[in-house]
């Protein structure tokens, strides 16, 4: 590969980032699928049931600051290979564990090291790609964090029905295994010129901070925003992350000693912006992708693998949004390609808010590719005006802090809009004359509303089911296009119109990067 023309290599190497990428989405999502399974194959209780999806969010957010430094300090190449190996790892013992506690466990080095894939990915990409090349490859990427949501249940769907169930993470060896023989043929190796100081309080305040306030998050969706175990934890990781930002200042006003970040980044609008851009758009489309499998299940009574496969519409618009964002940016301006793609998301979910319980495949598809080339154009454009200001020295800890923002997007995209669907559905599922028992389950959930309506032979029941949570998930899709409409308004303000001037690099190894170059 040596002799490859380095602007072909820059594009292949994205393709080996884009696979690590996927070997962590497509463990997210088949996770879901396998839950029951892991119940009866593990004996795992309820509460250990939903430590196996939370220990792996709070590892992958703690990971993230420290991950993005260690990449700029030691080499993000290396960085990345590590944690490949990890990966793979940790897989393996997901797929052998003798219990739930290992299974734990081995979810939480999946977190650390899906925390590391994730952030260097991103830095690779800064360096990598200039300013007018960033938000296509910005959209390659993009594209391959959501490639893995209708994979992951296709996939895991497939094996769970045909194989035994430790196939589901074995799979992701060969995916993990390929990515690393890509990132250390392909990738070129990369890190600071002054290696920066490890900041061990800016790490803890940050790591603690960010995972309280995600335990927080996490606790409202399943107990409600009023609970003291959303409320408490939610509270601490604000107070620790505003320790964070104090330390941080006093810091950088400290000769000699380098923050974690650099809270300047604040001052650029496109930076800034392109951040809580890039959020909005992650909160809204993952609160869509939050309320579509449930519809797709209760009320067209497709499994987890049909699911999946009737998410690819959005996938695919997300690809076709992304792949010319670019040129698109080049020709309007940032400001103008923002908000068009977050006005065309807008309009595609006002429309998917008239769905009702007999709209067809081709209404659902139809909209949300549409929402979905929205969402890419937006998205690409959107988080390219951010990593823009990075300068390549900083790139790793500049990436960590807009992912894990960003990361922060899902979790309130699906406590929120979710709450909005569950409000909806309770308030408006028929209750009366129905036994306390048969009640209660009806309330809590459409699938127990379901099941209670047959066991009851009620049509009339299974009808008001049916109507309340197709209702929920229209208001669910309704307030994530307020979402996409105040994106609108917020690009239009505060995005500027044209990227600012790629910051000065240090230096330029072989023509494909920006950044101090040591090998590969």
């Amino acid at each position: 590969m040596s002799m490859m023309n380095p602007g072909r290599r820059r594009w292949w190497a994205l393709g080996a980032i884009t696979l690590a990428v996927l070997a962590i989405t497509l463990d997210v999502t088949v996770l879901t699928v396998a839950l029951p399974t892991l119940a009866g194959a593990l004996k795992a209780s309820e509460s250990e049931l939903q430590w196996f999806v939370t220990a792996y969010t709070l590892a992958l957010v703690a990971g993230m600051l420290p991950a993005g430094l260690i990449g700029d300090r030691y080499g993000r190449k290396a960085v990345m290979v590590g944690a490949l190996v990890l990966f793979a790892a940790g897989s393996t013992g997901c797929a052998y564990a003798p219990g739930p506690e290992f299974f734990i466990a081995a979810r939480v080095l999946l977190g650390l090291a899906g925390a590391a894939l994730i952030v260097l990915a991103l830095s690779i990409v800064t360096v990598l790609f200039d300013e007018a090349e960033r938000p296509r490859a910005v959209g390659i990427w993009g594209a391959a964090n959501f490639v893995g949501l209708p994979l992951g249940p296709i996939l895991g769907g497939w094996i769970l029905t045909h194989a035994w169930w430790g196939w589901i993470f074995l799979m992701n060896v060969p995916v993990a295994l390929l990515g690393l023989v890509a990132v250390v043929a392909l990738v070129p190796e990369s890190r600071s010129a002054e290696r920066p100081d490890i900041d061990l309080a800016g790490v803890l305040l940050s790591s603690a901070g960010l995972v309280a306030l995600m335990y927080g998050v996490v606790e409202a969706g399943d107990n409600g925003w009023g609970s003291a175990t959303a409320i408490v934890p939610a509270a601490i990781g604000l107070l620790l992350l505003a320790a964070f930002v104090l330390w941080e200042r006093r810091l950088a006003g400290r000769p000699g000693r380098q923050p974690l970040v650099d809270l300047s980044l604040f001052r650029s609008r496109s930076f800034t912006w392109g951040v809580v851009l890039t959020a909005l758009g992650v909160f809204g489309l993952f609160g869509v992708l939050f309320a579509l499998p449930q519809y797709f299940q209760a009320i067209m009574g497709l499994d987890a693998q049909g699911s999946g496969f009737r998410l690819l519409p959005v996938i695919a618009g997300l690809i076709v949004g992304a792949v010319p964002a670019d040129r698109v940016a080049t020709r309007l301006g940032a400001r103008l390609t923002v908000a068009g793609g977050f006005a065309v998301v807008g309009v595609a979910l006002a429309v998917g808010a008239t769905q009702t319980a007999t709209s067809g495949d081709a209404f659902i598809a139809a909209w949300t590719f549409v929402a979905g080339l929205g969402a890419g154009l937006g998205f690409a454009t959107s988080a390219s005006s951010a990593l823009a200001e990075l300068s390549a020295e900083r790139s790793g800890v500049g990436a960590a802090l807009l992912q894990a923002i960003i990361k922060l997007g899902p979790a309130f995209g699906a406590t929120i809009l979710g709450s909005a669907l569950n409000s909806t559905y309770q308030g408006r599922v028929h209750l009366a004359g129905l036994p306390a028992t048969a009640a209660a389950a009806v309330h809590d959930s459409v699938f127990g509303g379901i099941a209670v309506a047959r066991q009851l032979g009620s049509p009339e029941l299974l009808a008001s089911v049916r109507t309340a949570f197709v209702s929920g998930v229209d208001d669910a899709v309704r307030l994530a296009a307020v979402v996409a409409a105040v994106a609108v308004v917020l690009a239009l303000v505060f995005l500027p119109g044209r990227s600012a001037a790629p910051v000065p690099s240090v230096a330029k190894p072989q023509g494909v990067g920006h950044d101090v170059a040591v090998g590969g």
